[in-house]
């Protein structure tokens, strides 16, 4: 049985299709849609407006870069709980079952097939249209910039950086976008912080890692971006801060 029916949205979505630069933009969790078939998941709707369903603030943050850059953004249209477009497939938190001590009660005891409908009408068509982005620009030396947020707190600790440059190899972008970052913004630029990339990543990975490009993973504080006004400022800081640190790594 199909997951994804009439009425149901695309899983991806595309903003300045076209774009001339060679930055690509993406966002793996920046909607929060889910499947008719899959109801609410079992939650509150108060809870599928929390960052554990998708990164608050992305969605216009990366349309906005998009529009400063002349640059493709494109982006998942469901929600992380549904499924983890940043998780390998079969990986625990692929499919969370509990997320931020929410219980996501439609996602006890799938079975293989829906497991298997999940990862090919959602994780798939993502993906591959990542591929074919990156194919159509073959001959151009594409920077990937994975753009995420995240919560001011979380655990009950707060969390005192506004962005975050996460890295996992040498990446001559990445340094120089922290670098610059840091010099426009003040000394709360968290390097691999809140997060640090790791083997649960699959995104840059897959993509950069197998093809030899440079990559960025952005995390940026969810405050910052939760209104159009946040994300308009956020993006006249950040637009400059990525085309210095394209120029740069390109030297280094």
């Amino acid at each position: 049985m199909r997951l994804l029916v009439a009425g149901d949205i695309d899983p991806v979505a595309v903003d300045n299709p076209g774009g001339s630069s060679d930055i690509l933009l993406l966002g793996d969790h920046a909607g929060r849609l889910i499947p008719g078939r899959l109801g609410d998941l079992g939650l509150d709707p108060a809870e599928l407006e929390r960052h554990i369903a998708w990164d608050i603030g992305v969605a216009g943050l990366g349309a906005r870069l998009a529009g400063r850059l002349d640059a493709v953004f494109l982006r998942q249209t469901y929600s992380r709980l549904v499924i983890d477009c940043n998780r390998w497939r079969g990986a625990a938190g692929s499919i969370p079952a509990v997320s931020d001590g929410a219980a996501v009660m439609g996602n006890f005891a799938l079975d293989a097939a829906a497991r298997r409908a999940r990862e090919a009408e959602i994780f798939a068509p993502y993906h591959a249209a990542i591929a074919a982005e990156l194919d159509r620009r073959a001959e151009r030396p594409t920077l990937i910039v994975s753009l995420h947020s995240f919560t001011p707190t979380l655990d009950g600790s707060a969390r005192p950086w506004r962005f975050g440059v996460l890295h996992q190899r040498d990446s001559a972008f990445s340094a120089a976008v922290l670098q610059a970052l840091t010099a426009a913004s003040g000394d709360d630029v968290g390097d691999n912080q809140p997060y640090a990339m790791d083997d649960t990543d699959f995104t840059i990975p897959h993509h950069a890692d197998a093809r030899g490009l440079d990559y960025l993973e952005l995390e940026v504080r969810q405050d910052l971006i939760a209104d159009a006004e946040g994300q308009a400022r956020v993006a006249d800081l950040l637009a400059p801060v990525l085309a210095a640190g394209q120029h740069e790594g390109r030297a280094r």
